[in-house]
């Protein structure tokens, strides 16, 4: 894995990747190689009055399975023609391509992201619809994945898109572990809104941390609006409204989305059957399970077993899923 550094360089992004993926992580077998490449020649100045020094140039670029492009010094500056073209080239070739908030104008610069889905930071959506309008822009959302390219929003979604790609390559638990040591939640659905009108707390909003907590102890049982709102002491109609600015999103959106990240973490940590995991996660059947998993994880959930069962040990298994939002 790669990360690109230029001269103007965004120091949190580049912070955030080099935490993600750079750092050790001696219990993992088979963790990413990783290194930072220099689109300019160094030193380079980044955000802050820092200065990088990186050992090697683009040429890092043809040798990288992953390359993540944190946020261009300017929106409106044509990236550098070597670097279009050293993208384009790994591309071709199969890496996979990331960027976090307005390094999404050096993919789309590239070409790569006509017809494609891709988002931004908010105060950059317009900007990028008006350079580049062949790249369909999804402006209210954490992050984009389409397979070998994916996009993030502002810098701290940056962090959920790193966690999701950990996620894609190495499964839900050790996801969850890399969150863990960060300190942060362990998921954000990709389709979460950007901007939350009201801030998610206890002080705030105690009836949604009720209720939150409330339902990962019952995702087994059937979670229709009307119980939820009876939970909450409030209407159907009251309820969906306040928890979608509260949280940005509606609350069978959010329940369907713990639902799948359970049954994720029970298909890598036992040997339950699909009827029985979908009847754990409040699925009802395998049908409604592989459904839902298929549209939020893009694959089977026995594929997803295939890849990514690891049995625990027997003190560590049944842990509950941290709560998330």
């Amino acid at each position: 894995m790669v990360a690109l550094a230029y001269d103007g360089l965004c120091t949190f992004e580049l912070g955030i990747v080099v935490e993600v993926f750079g750092l050790p992580r001696p219990e993992m077998k088979d963790w990413y190689r990783f290194t930072v490449c220099g689109a300019d020649r160094g030193p380079l100045n980044a955000v802050g009055g820092l200065q990088v020094l990186t050992h090697q140039g683009l040429e890092a670029l043809s040798r990288a399975g992953t390359i993540v492009i944190p946020g261009w010094r300017d929106p409106d500056e044509k990236p550098p023609d070597p670097l279009i073209e050293a993208l384009v080239r790994a591309h071709r070739r199969g890496a996979r391509l990331v960027s976090i908030c307005s390094g999404v104008f050096v993919l789309a610069a590239t070409g790569l992201l006509d017809g494609r889905g891709a988002t931004t930071h908010w105060r950059y959506t317009e900007k990028l619809a008006q350079k580049y309008p062949r790249v369909r822009i999804e402006p209210d959302v954490l992050y984009v994945d389409e397979n070998e390219i994916l996009t993030s929003a502002g810098s701290a979604a940056g962090i959920d898109l790193c966690l999701h790609i950990v996620r894609r390559d190495f499964g839900s638990r050790i996801a969850n572990q890399v969150a863990r040591r960060l300190v942060i939640s362990p998921h954000r659905e990709g389709g979460q809104a950007q901007f939350i009108e009201r801030p998610v707390g206890n002080q705030d909003h105690p009836w949604l941390s009720t209720l939150l907590d409330w339902t990962q102890g019952h995702l087994h049982e059937e979670l229709r609006l009307d119980r939820l709102a009876g939970m909450s002491r409030m209407s159907k109609r009251t309820l969906s409204r306040r928890f979608t600015q509260a949280t940005g999103t509606s609350p069978g959106d959010w329940i369907a989305g713990l639902r799948v990240s359970r049954a994720k973490e029970l298909l890598e940590t036992t040997h339950l059957s699909i009827e029985e995991i979908a009847d754990k996660c409040g699925f009802g059947s395998a049908p409604v399970l592989r459904h839902h998993f298929r549209e939020r994880v893009r694959i089977s959930p026995n594929a997803y077993r295939s890849r990514f069962h690891r049995i625990l040990p027997k003190e560590k298994r049944d842990v509950p899923i941290a709560r998330q939002i």
